[in-house]
């Protein structure tokens, strides 16, 4: 989608200019390119924790970015070909496989970086430059 034209309309000799709609979707594309940048830092920390027997778990991590809903949210997972994460993830000792918690602990230990990224996004908010930040890029993704 484009971005949304300024309305520009007359009342009692006063000329008004809309901006409403341009912003609500500047707004919108931001928080999606925030999150996509997130979600792709969030990834490669986590193939960097994960412990590797094929490498496929490291391939099945995967991030997507919702946009269905009124707010678009971040998803970080791992794909169907790599369910065994989750074993990773929580441990199972009855298979022998200790806990890593390589996805959690990727989020946990860089909440600052991931809150730079944000920012480097919604600071732009109000100015004419926040919309070269867009881009209509893949939100699913590695």
């Amino acid at each position: 989608m484009s971005l949304p034209k300024s309305v520009k309309f007359k009342k009692d000799g006063v000329e008004y200019l809309s901006n409403v709609n341009r912003i609500e979707y500047t707004l919108n594309e931001l928080i999606r390119a925030a999150l996509r940048d997130a979600g792709k830092f969030i990834c490669r920390k986590t193939r960097q924790k994960i412990r590797r027997r094929t490498g496929r778990l490291a391939e099945n991590t995967q991030y997507w970015v919702r946009r269905r809903q009124e707010v678009p949210d971040l998803q970080v997972g791992f794909k169907p070909g790599g369910f065994y994460g989750l074993y990773q993830e929580i441990g199972v000792s009855s298979r022998g496989i200790p806990k890593t918690g390589a996805l959690s602990h990727s989020v946990n230990d860089n909440i600052n970086q991931i809150r730079d990224i944000q920012a480097q996004y919604l600071s732009g908010i109000g100015h004419e430059s926040a919309e070269h930040k867009i881009d209509e890029g893949e939100y699913e993704g590695e």
